[in-house]
């Protein structure tokens, strides 16, 4: 009797840990894989035997007649959004109640990270997001323009100095540098060369704090996601101390030195410390250009007057600061290697792209003003389908705040009540390689984004900063230094096929964006310059 009652005991215990947190959306009417399946699928993600963008691929895949179906991170749950207008509900209309992201990593355990804006929440992102808007308009973009050209030259004249037939070079590190000193320039008011210095430290400090690879890194995350009480109890960190304390000294010191010395500098520093004042102001209309179909019109809640009601800390300022690590350090270098990737293995169009860069040089005398790069149509669609087929963010999602209901719009659907802290996904990556949405997804075609051709896509389905309120703040700073750095590169070099290149590409394995597996490995071939 008692080993039967053991055994009971067991089986009812191994059902509520093993089978019904995964019974979560079939009990609510949405399709999901079986609870088999779930565990299969978990256990490839766990030992990481394919890419983080290909496991996501095959969940929008799923039932594709449906609007949304159900996966699970772990055991946490999460609706899946396929449907373009479904989207835009939620994003978009129905924004109050999918104000936050989800969070993995609380104050609490990383201040520095629960403090930025992508952590925060509620009315004190509002308050936040209307602070800083101001700081990333087309003007003040445009007024950061010298500065990130000014390391675009220094990057071009470091392989001109080479007088290399062709210049080989691993693409992901070279870029990283190149973003470390835009950030350190139009950011935090520091000259480096990172290319040249390769071990300053600035750099290692931002590849430091900005590295969550690895298995107790890893490991860290899970355990804040799952239990953050136990994370804090156990003091678990991400970033270490070293890092956070450089950040921390870095942003405090230069802005007692700016005061005192009353020194102003177009960059990112001086704009917090504007915000900190409540003196920026979002401009409601300007005539500086802001062209790029990638870009983001800001919404009501980043134009909103911020005054003073938000009082800026000390840690408050330095993590915005340091969120340009996170949003620029990696993420824009990705995107400059893709687009690097699809140049240099479809010489046509970099020969095309070549002539419109001759060609606004011809017109400037050989200089390379804001305006017309902003100009630059083939060089914004090259951007444009760069990011279509290799988004910078594969998914991003969003947090129900208070109860909401999806009403059912087809035969085969029941209402979906979402409950306060269910979390719904947006799959970026599938959506962007979705035959639907975007005919031969495969091919890089910038035809995709001419001026005819971009008004027959889909709203709602191109979506590589997000959608709605909380689409990213930075996406004009990262689209220029973009446009910037592949102009100056074009302008002095071919980028060629070279024996270490991996043609296709081969995604890695062990990350959450998109990389490759073996580097971006390509060369860099002078040509003529456009006297």
């Amino acid at each position: 009797m008692l080993a039967l009652l053991i055994i009971g005991g067991l089986c009812v215990l191994g059902y509520f840990a093993l089978i019904a947190p995964f019974r979560y959306w079939t009990n609510r009417g949405v399709l999901q894989l079986s609870v088999a399946k779930l565990w299969f699928e978990n256990l490839k993600a766990i030992v990481q035997l394919n890419p983080v963008a290909d496991g996501l691929i095959k969940l929008y895949e799923l039932f594709p007649e449906s609007r949304y179906s159900g996966m699970y991170q772990i055991t946490n749950p999460i609706l899946v959004i396929k449907d373009p207008e479904l989207i835009k509900q939620i994003t978009v209309k129905d924004f109050d109640h999918f104000i936050d992201h989800n969070q993995f990593m609380t104050e609490e355990c990383e201040p520095l990270w629960g403090k930025n804006l992508f952590s925060l929440r509620g009315e004190r992102w509002k308050e936040m997001r209307a602070t800083l808007s101001p700081s990333f308009t087309s003007s003040k973009m445009k007024a950061m323009f010298g500065m990130m050209a000014e390391c675009a030259e220094k990057f071009v004249n470091h392989f001109k100095s080479d007088n290399l037939e062709i210049a080989t070079v691993e693409f992901k590190d070279i870029f990283t540098r190149f973003a470390n000193d835009v950030i350190a320039s139009a950011s935090f008011g520091i000259n480096c060369d990172s290319i040249k210095d390769r071990d300053n430290e600035f750099y290692l400090m931002g590849k430091m704090a900005t590295n969550l690879s690895g298995f107790w890194k890893n490991l860290s995350i899970f355990i804040m996601m799952m239990s953050p009480k136990l994370a804090k109890y156990l003091g678990v960190r991400v970033f270490s101390e070293k890092a956070s304390a450089f950040f921390r000294n870095l942003v405090i010191g230069n802005m007692e030195a700016r005061e005192k010395n009353g020194i102003v500098r177009p960059d990112m520093i001086h704009l917090l410390m504007e915000a900190r004042k409540g003196k920026l102001k979002h401009e409601r209309s300007s005539e500086v250009i802001d062209s790029g179909f990638a870009i983001i019109e800001e919404s009501e809640i980043g134009k909103q007057e911020a005054g003073q009601k938000l009082q800026l800390t000390d840690d408050d300022v330095t993590a915005q600061a340091l969120i340009f690590f996170f949003a620029g350090f990696d993420t824009v270098a990705t995107l400059m290697c893709f687009a690097a990737y699809e140049l240099a293995v479809d010489p046509f169009v970099q020969e095309r792209l070549q002539q419109e860069v001759d060609n606004v040089l011809r017109e400037g005398n050989g200089i390379l003003a804001y305006e017309a790069l902003m100009k630059m149509e083939y060089l914004d669609m090259v951007i444009s389908e760069t990011l279509r087929k290799w988004p910078a963010a594969v998914g991003f999602d969003r947090l129900c705040v208070k109860p909401y209901t999806i009403q059912p719009e087809r035969n085969n659907e029941k209402p979906v009540n979402l409950k306060k802290g269910d979390v719904v996904m947006m799959i970026t990556y599938g959506m962007h390689l979705d035959e639907k949405y975007f005919p031969n997804p495969d091919r890089f075609d910038p035809e995709r984004f001419n001026k005819e051709n971009r008004k027959n896509i889909t709203p709602y389905t191109y979506m590589p900063f997000g959608i709605g309120p909380r689409s990213c703040i930075g996406n004009r700073f990262a689209l220029l230094e973009t446009k910037i750095l592949i102009f100056n590169i074009l302008k002095h070099f071919d980028i060629v096929v070279v024996d270490k290149s991996v043609v296709p590409i081969k995604l890695a394995r062990k990350q959450m964006i998109l990389n490759a597996e073996k580097g971006f490995w390509f060369g860099l071939k002078p040509r003529k310059v456009v006297s």
